[in-house]
């Protein structure tokens, strides 16, 4: 029984920031391209490595050679041999997709028609949710479920383009969905005329509109992806602006983007991901449609508890995953640290200290982790910093 040193894999998509993790980290920045995603994790895409006696081993393997060791009688029962959650690094450069993510119930039964027909569309990559949450480390800028609708037509009407007064009658009447449908089905000949309208519109408002925040964020989409009706659509969510430690969490069916910023995101270990805009990959508007939930998100934040002197917990609804905070201080005793089953931890900042009750003591400095299976028990920190545990609810 003992913790691991967590070697995870960075993922270089176009979006991500050169920078970031790897200030983070503090090591000199890439110069062969952005740093999007420091996964953490078992997920078969990019499984992470522990080390082991002839060099590194991946950690779905090590979970494979012993499910109830490694995860736990009830986790493995639950999910089967596999870790349900990803850890992630995120560092947003530039704006991310407009997307949404299918419930367990939905991706299950899409998952298999499509296996069973070969000529449907491959929407989608294995039976699982994708819920996820997100702890900003820096400021961070998200768009996170639709705003309320009346809210949207005030915007979209203040632009003054006829072409758009169809989508902005549907928002009045609060129909959101034929909203998004309008604008995703927007003929692709004349999507170039009606973002660049909008910017020009936009544009002309001025620092002093009442709408100035929402005008802005189409410009900046449109710089980075012209012709993109996703620019209108994100007009229609809420524009988050995250200070470090603030949180938001993405339930099955919400729309969302990231724009920029670092943070710690975690879901369920899964991709499928419907894409509803701002991006060169294939849009199913049909598809996105039966997965988004059509509903005003009233407050986009998830708000944290502390639940001992210096631990934070965000309590999600599902069974895959839970998140806490460990704000470490200096000369104090070692901190129990919450969580149970498989774990991933994560320091943030400072200089931490795993205890020795399971073993081989781990130190972590910024954006390093460790993993520690079911089997190593309670665990112990020290030092001074900030660390975040990814566990699985009892």
């Amino acid at each position: 029984m003992t913790v691991y040193p967590l070697t995870g894999v960075i993922r270089p998509y176009a979006w991500g920031s050169r920078t970031a993790i790897a200030e983070l980290q503090g090591r000199p920045a890439p110069t062969e391209g952005p740093e999007a995603e420091l996964w953490l994790g078992a997920h078969p895409g990019d499984p992470s490595t522990v080390p082991g006696p002839d060099g590194p081993v991946s950690l779905t393997t090590l979970i494979d050679g012993d499910p109830g060791g490694q995860l736990g009688s009830g986790v493995a029962e639950r999910f089967g041999a596999r870790l349900p959650y990803l850890m992630k690094v995120l560092a947003a450069g530039a704006p991310l997709s407009l997307q949404a993510h299918p419930d367990l119930k939905y991706a299950a039964e899409a998952f298999a028609r499509q296996e069973a027909d070969p000529s449907l569309p491959k929407n989608y990559t294995d039976a699982n949710h994708k819920p996820e949450m997100l702890v900003a480390l820096t400021p961070f800028d998200a768009l996170c479920g639709f705003r309320p609708a009346e809210v949207s037509a005030l915007v979209l009407a203040e632009l003054d383009l006829p072409q758009l007064a169809p989508v902005v009658t549907a928002l009045r009447g609060g129909d959101l969905a034929e909203a998004v449908r309008l604008l995703l089905s927007w003929p692709a000949d004349d999507r170039p005329a009606l973002i660049d309208a909008v910017v020009a519109a936009a544009s002309r408002a001025g620092d002093t509109h009442p709408h100035t925040e929402s005008f802005r964020l189409a410009i900046d989409l449109a710089g980075h992806y012209p012709g993109d009706p996703g620019v209108l659509v994100a007009l229609l969510l809420n524009l988050v602006h995250l200070a470090p430690g603030e949180a938001i969490w993405m339930p099955a069916g919400n729309l969302h983007a990231y724009l920029h910023g670092l943070g710690v995101e975690l879901m369920a270990a899964s991709d499928n991901v419907l894409r509803g805009g701002l991006t060169p990959k294939r849009v199913d508007v049909d598809e996105l449609l039966n997965v988004l939930r059509f509903e005003t998100l009233d407050d986009p934040l998830l708000h944290g508890a502390e639940i001992a002197p210096g631990v934070t917990s965000w309590r999600v609804p599902v069974r895959d995953f839970e998140l806490y905070r460990v704000e470490l201080v200096e000369n104090r005793p070692p901190v129990r640290l919450p969580g149970s089953g498989p774990r991933i931890l994560l320091a943030a900042a400072g200089d931490v200290h795993l205890g020795e009750d399971h073993g081989t003591p781990v130190s972590l400095g910024p954006g390093t982790a460790a993993y520690a299976p079911a089997e190593a028990g309670v665990l112990t920190a020290a030092g001074l910093g900030t660390l975040f545990v990814a566990a699985v609810p009892a």
